[in-house]
């Protein structure tokens, strides 16, 4: 037996539900708690009822949103429904979608689909009358200006509704059909003769071939089509036969039942009930891709902690409109090595993890004070704002800087800063990738920047991984199938037939990253957002030479092959993080603890370094190259800089004694010696400043270098110069010369030159902007059912006749509503009250009287399913249920 006879025999006879009310009311929980779960902006507040569900589930939002999630196939069926009669039988909307000559993968996959559709409220009623939810038949009907998007438009009847009887009859005429006594029969005996394939094949017969071919170009959409005052003769041909029928001046329409003829009877012209699969571009050793993978995320750490130390002493402004310049972008891309649109991408990430932010004012421009715990309703400013307000009084620029979370990220494990990174890219709606483009106001897209948030993108870059699991260990999948895909399981709702699609990417070919001038258009969008998200999966380790590596899989809580869309539902943040970090740590080389000095001046660092030494090392010496080895230059400026923070001579070679594994060259050692021996010769203080040298000699030099002029120096002893410079001015000054003076304190004594790092205030990471409100977690859905549950059975008990107040409540008198809330108290029964809260809101209550004193009533609340206290004067009135009700009444 077929999928199709089967859904058949499944079906009961009846003609269902009446509304989509009595439909959502007939479901059980676990159905119930379905649609709330594929809607879940239904459940944002909780309906009081399922009248209010129903009515929610039909408003233009939330219809627009289930439909957006809706895979090709199914969004098909709601499009064939649009343009079938209402109500629809099942088989009426088969042979719509699979033509005259029948297709079993559509009859294999409908039942299915309908089902679906069923599940999310967008269709209802029996097996014979199924009903596409209003607001739905709305968006994808066609309309006398727009066609439906299958292309087709509007019925014989919606289109000669305004045309003069006589001019219907003469239509009847000319397609060889009787007169009828009024334009209804008129118009219902033309349409008879369009839907009917043989009657339309044996008209078209006599047709002009230029009047065919028309009718070819029409007939798949758009329908539409110009005219002239004078059509020519093959157009005149259809005019006359209504094949073709004016819109509006100077516009015909191919009517939706003549298309339907021409098409065989299908409302698409490819259905695509089947997803198509994800091929494989490649396939590796599983151990390649994870060894690959492990050396991508040891380059993205080491790119991270370059692009902070590189600001770890405050990094550039911040613009008045926010985000970097153009020149600090490519300042910061100059200090990574890599192109600019790699460096917004880094520092993008960099932001999301909460390891950058501007050191004044909030991280984003719409948080309010209300969104800092220091921060009070009367507009109280803390510290942090006051200071904030002052640098911005007193003209100076707020600037990018790392936060405090940077000293705790920077001491973690290798593998822990990983996934502290991974848990801020996953989710992300920030597109770094648009850096560079325009928005809506013509505007540049700056890096940190607003304007970055896709909503789409968090959902685009989980699906791509997700379908890179489904795929055996080792496998790379092909960029264009992958596209093909999403596409199809996310297709792009329009107004008219499914355009042609941007060329997706080829296999074998990476599209550069970046370049997202042309990323307005929607389907330009999620073209690249699939782009990018490949890119950045395999710039940060999570993919190795394309494929997903086994801590990749881990990200998605999918250890293994799965069948299924949904498949690997993540696992919380913390829990997540520490088994994705467990599977990269041995993937990532351990950190050395020495290095081999060579005769040329350098140093080869052969792996990672503890961070103690890459640290002293940075300062001693000047990074030459990078790589899997990295190679640091010994030069005079570079030993200077490590005697500047307070090391000796003897600290630098017995440093480098310790931690070589190769002899220490005696050039080396030589360079040490020698830069020590001049430095701190000379002396710098504050007189405006001073030069200070127990060597005459020394200073007779500098005051006879005409590059000393600009220092405008002055002898005020045999051992001291006075200059009119700043002692920094002056430093430099003097080293330019060939010098290499110390600065000194008030007291004399050496002072020791050490980096300032700049931290900003606790800042809070950017929050992504969701796509609507977050999927409910089971114990919000069960609440969600019992509440709506409840609400219904105390919204559809009966009660007496009593007189009611505006907006329907029940209105009794003081006394009366005394009387009747302690007597129900007493005979435990439920009765109706009207209530208004403090805000003015008003409601009517179905409520169990427990307890009546103090001028409250508590009691059992049946509309909220829990025990509530109420304030009597607060009690419109009371109404007692009607007496068919008795034994009905909801359990306590």
């Amino acid at each position: 037996m077929s999928a199709e006879q089967q859904h058949r025999d499944g079906q009961a006879a009846d003609p269902g539900p009446r509304s989509l009310a009595q439909a959502l009311r007939e479901r059980d929980d676990a159905s119930l708690g379905a649609l709330l779960r594929s809607r879940p902006d239904l459940l944002h507040p909780v309906p009081t009822d399922v009248t209010q569900l129903a009515t929610r589930a039909g408003t233009r939002a939330s219809v627009l949103r289930a439909l957006e999630h809706l895979d090709r196939f199914a969004l098909q069926a709601a499009e064939a429904l649009a343009v079938a009669p209402d109500p629809a039988s099942y088989q009426e909307l088969l042979d719509l979608l699979a033509g005259d000559d029948g297709d079993e993968e559509v009859a294999g996959a409908l039942p299915a689909t309908v089902a679906l559709l069923r599940e999310r409220a967008l269709v209802w009623g029996g097996e014979d009358r199924l009903r596409l939810v209003r607001t739905a038949r709305e968006l994808l009907a066609p309309s006398a200006s727009h066609s439906s998007p299958t292309g087709l438009g509007p019925s014989v009847a919606e289109a000669t509704s305004g045309m003069s009887p006589g001019r219907i009859q003469a239509i009847l005429t000319a397609a060889g059909l009787p007169h009828t006594h009024d334009a209804v029969s008129a118009v219902a005996a033309l349409s008879a003769l369009f839907a009917d394939r043989a009657r339309v094949a044996e008209l078209l017969e006599g047709a002009p071939e230029a009047s065919r071919e028309v009718l070819g170009r029409l007939v798949w959409g758009p329908p539409y089509g110009q005219v002239t005052a004078e059509p020519a003769a093959h157009l005149r041909w259809l005019l006359d036969r209504g094949l073709l029928l004016p819109t509006t001046p100077g516009t015909v329409v191919l009517p939706r039942e003549a298309a339907l003829s021409l098409r065989g009877g299908r409302a698409h012209r490819v259905p695509e009930p089947t997803r198509p699969q994800v091929a494989v571009a490649a396939e590796r050793k599983p151990q390649v891709v994870d060894a690959a993978a492990g050396g991508q995320a040891l380059a993205a750490l080491d790119t991270v902690e370059e692009l902070l130390r590189s600001w770890d002493e405050g990094g550039p402004a911040v613009l008045r409109a926010g985000g970097l310049s153009i020149r600090d972008l490519k300042r910061t891309a100059t200090v990574l090595e890599v192109p600019e649109p790699v460096a917004a991408f880094w520092v993008e990430l960099a932001y999301a993890a909460g390891l950058i932010a501007s050191d004044g004012g909030y991280v984003e421009e719409h948080h309010d004070r209300h969104d800092r715990p220091d921060a009070d309703a009367e507009g109280y400013e803390d510290e942090e704002t006051r200071d904030a307000r002052t640098r911005r009084r007193s003209g100076e620029a707020e600037h990018y800087a790392p936060t405090p979370e940077y000293d705790a990220w920077r001491d973690l494990p290798p593998a822990d800063r990983w996934a502290w990174l991974l848990e801020a890219w996953l989710p992300g709606t920030r597109t770094p990738g648009l850096i560079g483009g325009r928005d809506g106001r013509d505007r540049t897209l700056s890096a940190l920047g607003p304007g970055l948030d896709r909503s789409p993108a968090p959902e685009v870059r989980r699906r791509v991984l997700e379908l890179m699991a489904e795929l055996e260990p080792g496998q790379a999948p092909d960029p264009a199938t992958l596209l093909e895909r999403l596409r199809w399981e996310r297709p792009l709702r329009s107004a008219g037939p499914r355009r042609e699609q941007p060329e997706p990417p080829r296999a074998g070919v990476r599209p550069a990253y970046g370049g997202g001038a042309a990323a307005n258009d929607p389907e330009a969008l999620r073209t690249k957002l699939t782009e990018w998200a490949l890119l950045e999966a395999e710039m940060l380790g999570v993919t190795g030479r394309g494929a997903l590596a086994s801590h990749g899989r881990a990200l998605l809580g999918t250890e293994g092959r799965s069948e299924g869309a949904g498949a690997g539902a993540p696992a919380a943040g913390s829990a997540r993080a520490t088994v994705v970090a467990a599977l990269l740590a041995p993937l990532l080389p351990e950190p050395l603890d020495h290095v081999l000095l060579q005769a040329d001046l350098t140093a080869v660092a052969p792996g990672p370094l503890v961070r103690p030494l890459a640290e002293a090392l940075g300062v001693l010496a000047d990074v030459e190259s990078k790589g899997g080895a990295t190679v640091y230059r010994f030069t005079p400026g570079s030993v200077r800089r490590a005697l500047d923070a307070g090391r000796t001579a003897t600290e630098l070679h017995a440093f480098l004694d310790r931690h070589s594994r190769t002899p220490v060259p005696q050039p080396l050692t030589y360079l040490i010696d020698d830069v020590a021996r001049r430095h701190g010769l000379l002396r710098v203080g504050a007189a405006s400043s001073y030069v200070r040298c127990d060597d005459e000699s020394a200073l007779d030099e500098i005051l006879a270098d005409r590059r000393a002029t600009a220092l405008r120096l002055r002898r005020l002893a045999p051992t001291v110069v006075a200059a009119q410079a700043d002692p920094r001015t002056l430093i430099e000054g003097l080293r330019a010369m060939g010098f290499a003076p110390a600065a000194e304190s008030a007291e004399g004594d050496v002072m020791i030159a050490r980096p300032h790092a700049h931290r900003t205030p606790p800042r809070t990471p950017p929050a992504p902007v969701p796509d609507g409100p977050p999927a409910p977690d089971a114990t919000l859905l069960t609440a969600a059912v019992r509440a709506v549950r409840a609400g219904d059975r105390a919204a559809t008990a009966p009660r007496k006749d009593t007189p009611e107040a505006p907006g329907g409540l029940p209105r009794t008198s003081p006394a009366d509503t005394l009387a009747t809330v302690q007597a129900a108290a007493m005979t435990g029964e439920s009765v109706w009250i009207g209530h208004v809260n403090a805000e003015g809101a008003a409601s009517q209550r179905l409520l169990a009287p427990l307890r009546v004193e103090g001028g409250y009533v508590t009691g059992y609340d049946h509309t909220a399913d829990e025990v509530r206290t109420y304030a009597l004067h607060r009690i419109t009135g009371v109404a007692e249920l009607a007496e068919e009700a008795d034994g009905a009444e909801p359990a306590r």
